[in-house]
């Protein structure tokens, strides 16, 4: 299984502090109304820690070995072929799937396709330059030996969604010690490189062209001065 080095990892001393700050990251971000739908792309099997699935009735989480809480709606299907709808789904939670995910543009893809206008999504990733990530990577080897996926930068991602049309409205980086967040469009931090993990928010933007009416030119009329004729006269004494 391509993620047994995701739950593997939440199961270390380190990984369970990670898992605890992405929970709370995560009930922070789903501020969409109980009545919207919210689809999660990979299944977790803790969403009952940032998640109300009796109240969030459109909580669904697709997930092709049907992983996740046993509360929320499931759909068995591949992320890069997403059975929806286009313009259906007003959010969308991708925690720790893109690294795994061998066609994860086209799943990129597929996500702007389903996504409402104006809808938002939220993508939540290893941090490629993290040493500790990469210690438990290199020197665990029961974790080593599932990993098979890709670390993703957070460069990377940015260019994707800009690709794709979205606005990148915050970013947040884990550190094991706290969690820092920027909003706005200066995203870059000095020691962003240091953080474990990081999470990017972003809104679908669809612009649409307005066509421009040529203006039809008009020819401009002289006039001759001597030919003005004014409308009193006045006698000379």
């Amino acid at each position: 299984m391509k993620r047994n080095f995701l739950f593997n990892w939440y199961q270390t001393p380190r990984g369970k502090l990670l898992k605890e700050l992405e929970t709370e990251y995560l009930k922070r971000s789903i501020t969409v109304s109980c009545q919207q739908i919210v689809l999660q792309i990979g299944g977790l099997g803790w969403e009952d820690e940032f998640v109300d699935c009796t109240l969030y009735k459109f909580y669904t989480i697709l997930d092709i070995k049907k992983l996740g809480s046993p509360l929320a709606r499931k759909i068995c299907a591949r992320a890069y072929n997403l059975p929806l709808k286009s313009d259906s789904v007003d959010m969308i939670i991708v925690s720790h799937l893109l690294e795994f995910d061998t066609c994860r543009f086209q799943t990129m893809r597929e996500i702007e396709r389903i996504l409402k206008p104006e809808g938002i999504i939220l993508i939540v990733n290893f941090n490629p330059w993290s040493l500790w990530v990469w210690y438990q990577f290199l020197w665990e080897k029961k974790l080593a030996d599932s990993w098979r996926g890709h670390f993703i930068s957070k460069a990377r991602v940015f260019d994707w969604l800009k690709l794709l049309n979205f606005e990148v409205t915050m970013t947040t980086d884990f550190f094991l010690d706290e969690v820092k967040s920027k909003h706005g469009k200066a995203m870059s931090s000095a020691i962003s490189w240091a953080a474990t993990a990081y999470a990017v928010k972003a809104i679908k933007r669809r612009y649409t062209l307005i066509p421009l009416t040529p203006v039809p030119s008009q020819a401009v009329k002289l006039m001759a001065i001597n030919s003005i004729t004014p409308s009193a006269h006045v006698e000379k004494k």
